[in-house]
């Protein structure tokens, strides 16, 4: 490291008010699971790192709480093994022994059709003898292998994708629940490119997603990764917030409730960054700086040094979602509840955009006798839903269990939580909006964003990319260029 670096050097007479904290080798903007993530990997490199947070705890979105014997989440109720970096990231926290895979049961996921719960088919058995998908669906398939690829520098929604290769039933009882799942967004505004790069690759290498899916294993088996379609679903045994506590453990005190107001660039290469923690004001110096923010929040700190990117950050819509938690009596649910849950396409004209059933999931979400159930509703199919009242959010959620899963009594209780902008939206155009955004990288050589914004939304890719963001950071402070 540069032992010229000396932070406090750098501050002005004027900024007496602001008390500066101890310089760090790197500051971390934001605790959720991708600054956590990045933070953790740049501790084990040798780093000083700080993290701060405006939230009251660290975790972000992730956060697990407990009720009446019921275990519930308010985020993410689970991840996705997708690659080898989970394992290793599990076990360097030492947390092997709270790791818990899902329930064989939840391999069976549900969609809903003509109001009635049908379990998704996993083998072409089952493809061929299902009622999800009508006949002239099914016998569409034979000619996805001979559907000539779109363009490669062309960019398509995943609706015009599906609705070329596969058809309009596949879009309706498969995609479109699948994304409103992910993303809770809409399908017809999704790029292909930005949201399902390996989807849009299959395509454009091997012709055919059929032929992508027979020839690709072997190469994903190089790469050490596993189809998210195969993948298994985790948690932990005190819910997915086990995670996220222990690397703000590890990585040493986070800086909570410390909003960032300002960043400036100094005439020694290095970052100052302003915040106020609970009306006290605050400096903080680091040579280099993660923004692991949402896309708004980083948009806000870099209105003065780099506009643009600031303008192509606040151009990212984010999707409103609200996470219902709903405790049973078992007898009351007339559905086995015998899977991962259900999804719900916007053709069934429904108020949720899936059901998860979170006790049959995972052991120890519920007492006995009693079902736990994550009701997800809103998203970019009904963007208002979030902001009604928690009685009234609560009581929607209620009819739709009553008309999917045989709901007879009322629930012993329901939490509810909301999130104005809970998922960024990779619609048309987001490749050039991240594009610009990085842009500031270069223009603010010491800069770097891990955040859901870029790499993936899901809890597997915000760890892939802490991961990957932790070794860009320490090659750059070892050869700063």
């Amino acid at each position: 490291m540069d032992s010229q670096f000396r932070p406090w050097e750098s501050l002005t007479q004027d900024a007496g008010a602001w008390p500066v904290r101890a310089p760090a080798d790197v500051l971390v903007v934001g605790a959720g699971i991708s600054g956590l993530s990045t933070a953790f990997g740049l501790k084990r490199a040798g780093l000083a790192v700080q993290v701060m947070d405006a939230g009251a705890q660290p975790g972000g979105v992730i956060g697990t709480q407990r009720r009446d014997g019921c275990l519930f989440e308010r985020g993410p109720n689970s991840a996705l093994d997708t690659t080898e970096l989970i394992g290793q990231l599990v076990d360097q926290l030492g947390l092997g022994g709270e790791m818990r895979l899902a329930a064989a049961a939840a391999d069976k996921r549900y969609v809903v059709r003509g109001g009635r719960l049908m379990a998704l088919p996993t083998t072409p058995a089952a493809f061929l003898g299902t009622r999800l998908f009508s006949l002239p669906a099914k016998l569409a398939l034979l000619r996805e292998p001979f559907v000539p690829a779109a363009p490669a520098q062309g960019e398509e929604s995943i609706a015009d994708f599906v609705r070329r290769r596969l058809g309009p039933e596949f879009l309706d009882y498969a995609i479109d629940p699948f994304v409103a799942g992910i993303y809770a967004g809409d399908p017809e505004t999704i790029s292909v490119q930005a949201a399902f790069p390996k989807l849009h690759a299959l395509e454009q290498r091997w012709g055919s997603l059929i032929r992508g899916q027979l020839f690709g294993a072997a190469e994903r088996r190089r790469q050490r990764e596993t189809a998210k379609n195969s993948a298994k679903s985790f948690s932990f045994a005190g819910g997915m917030q086990v995670l996220t506590d222990a690397l703000a453990a590890a990585v040493g005190p986070v800086a909570l409730q410390t909003r960032a107001t300002r960043l400036t660039r100094d005439a020694d290469g290095g970052f100052t960054l302003w915040a106020e923690a609970q009306g006290r004001p605050l400096r903080y110096r680091a040579r280099a700086l993660v923004l692991a923010t949402p896309a708004y929040q980083a948009a806000a700190l870099l209105r003065e040094s780099a506009a643009d990117a600031a303008a192509a950050l606040e151009a990212i819509v984010y999707a409103p979602v609200a996470s219902v938690a709903s405790a049973y009596v078992r007898s009351a649910i007339a559905h086995p509840l015998d899977g991962f849950g259900c999804l719900v396409p916007r053709k069934e004209a429904r108020r949720v955009l899936g059901v998860l059933f979170s006790s049959s999931m995972y052991a120890g979400r519920a007492p006995e006798g009693k079902v736990l159930l994550t009701t997800f509703a809103g998203g970019q199919r009904d963007p208002a839903l979030p902001g009604l009242t928690e009685h009234e959010i609560a009581a929607r959620v209620q009819v739709e269990h009553r008309a999917l899963l045989g709901a007879s009594q009322a629930p012993l209780f329901q939490n509810v939580t909301r999130w104005p902008r809970a998922i960024p939206q990779y619609t048309l155009g987001h490749g050039g909006r991240v594009a610009r955004a990085e842009a500031a990288v270069r223009q603010l050589p010491g800069l770097f964003f891990c955040a859901s914004w870029k790499g993936g939304v899901a809890v597997g890719d915000c760890i892939k990319s802490g991961h990957l963001a932790a070794e860009a950071v320490a090659a750059w402070l070892r050869n700063p260029a």
